[in-house]
């Protein structure tokens, strides 16, 4: 099974766990059997694997997401990245090229389409499989996915059936309704558009041909920033004829606000939390190394992380998001390739930070024009790179980095230091990266 996983969007609605890099499909909040948490990336992605141990699965999502994405499935995984954004035609079209010109999958083969982010148990996998099957069969250009609704949503498009059978064609489809159109839909027998879908991928390959001009992968990929912004279905969905539906009655569900993502967890505190007796319904949240104590409160969710604090009515923190647009704060906390950092202070003319560096993984080889750096090891074994100069590193070494200096530091088991910046002008953007000199 080939899957593309559509990985887009920002941390608004989950503020304050998630921020412009690192989307909400990024926070560890579901329990594993041994205790430590996972995301909903890497649920996703486990219970894909389960499901079919010999799935190529590609992750089409923007440059920012690439770090947090190797952080935390390593780098196997493919990755198609859109070098800015163009809505979900050209993404699905240059990971299909991808699939096609990197992973090397013939043109007969099926590809399943999906966003990264549902809440879903096993059978949605297997209905997966189902798709691609069908769509093997060749009966019909598109296969989707429709989801027996539970309710009349306004957040959904709608698929009309042509009857009640598990795969039939679709006699029409419906734009996001007002809760009591939909509820005609529904009485139609109209099923939720998940926007799951199987093709053979030269299917899509040849629409998008049919609509932009380019040869292949790589050259699809140096001309994505020229082309139109369109939805797939605008383009592809809308004008194609041959388009069947299968059902799926299993638990699906978007969890997009903190209303709907508290429904979903094991657990009423993640992380240092307390909850006295009169407490009902209520979720804590924290990332933070200090604990938080509700009394008296109900259907309230408190989430704490080096962005800021929540505390909200679950119905009202589905509005979050006009909110937080007016917040203006730098990025506290992100997960990269190489590990993680934490924003511990800022100052006027410093600021400190906590890495981890993973082992095995090195920052990269670089200077800063405007600020000296300090770093003091905390934990684990390492290399320093200052200028040329190696040095073996453990918890208690300091390392000064004067402005213009070229340094980097490589574990050789998992890394912990402290991040001093000092200057008058710290920049995010004040990196040069140079190759490695030794």
């Amino acid at each position: 099974m080939n899957i593309i996983l559509l990985s887009g969007g920002s941390g608004k609605r989950l503020w304050p766990l998630s921020n412009d890099i690192r989307s909400k499909q990024f926070i560890k909040i579901f329990k594993r059997e041994d205790g430590s948490y996972e995301s909903m990336l890497q649920r996703v992605y486990r219970q894909i694997k389960k499901a079919d141990p010999d799935a190529t699965v590609t992750i089409a999502t923007g440059k920012t997401q690439v770090s947090a994405i190797h952080n935390q499935l390593g780098d196997e995984v493919g990755i198609s990245v859109e070098p800015c954004r163009r809505d979900t035609f050209p993404a699905i079209a240059l990971a299909t090229a991808y699939l096609a010109d990197v992973q090397h999958i013939a043109p007969d083969e099926t590809v399943v389409v999906c966003p990264v982010d549902p809440y879903v148990e096993d059978d949605y996998f297997e209905a997966l499989k189902g798709l691609a099957m069908q769509a093997k069969k060749g009966e019909a250009n598109l296969v989707l996915m429709g989801i027996e609704p539970t309710y009349p949503s306004e957040k959904y498009g709608y698929i009309i059936p042509e009857n009640a059978e598990h795969t039939t064609f679709v006699r029409t489809f419906r734009e996001k309704p007002s809760a009591e159109t939909a509820g005609q839909y529904i009485a139609q027998g109209a099923l939720w558009n998940g926007g799951v879908f199987a093709y053979k991928l030269k299917y899509v390959l040849e629409a998008a041909h049919r609509l932009i001009d380019f040869t292949d992968y790589y050259d699809l990929f140096s001309k994505y920033a020229s082309l139109t912004k369109i939805s797939f279905d605008y383009a592809v969905v809308e004008k194609e004829d041959k388009i069947q539906v299968q059902r799926f009655a299993g638990q699906w569900k978007d969890l997009g606000t903190w209303n709907t993502l508290t429904e979903a967890m094991e657990e009423a505190v993640v992380g240092k939390g307390t909850l006295n007796d009169t407490c009902t319904g209520v979720h804590v949240i924290n990332e933070m190394d200090v604990p938080i104590l509700a009394m008296g409160l109900h259907d309230v969710v408190i989430s704490a992380s080096p962005e800021g604090i929540l505390v909200s009515d679950k119905e009202q923190s589905s509005y979050i998001k006009p909110f937080v647009d007016r917040f203006e704060q730098q990025v506290m906390f992100a997960e990269k390739s190489w590990g993680s950092f934490k924003v511990i202070d800022v100052e006027k003319e410093s600021m400190t930070i906590k890495v981890t560096l993973n082992a095995g993984h090195s920052m990269n080889y670089h200077s800063h024009r405007n600020r000296d750096e300090v770093w003091v090891v905390i934990s684990g074994e390492g290399r320093t790179v200052v200028d040329g100069m190696v040095q073996k590193v453990s918890a208690g070494d300091v390392i000064t980095m004067s402005a213009g200096c070229r340094h980097t530091i490589m574990a050789e088991k998992e890394l912990k230091l402290v991040e001093v910046q000092l200057g008058k002008d710290i920049d995010v953007q004040d990196k040069q990266k140079y190759e490695l000199e030794y």
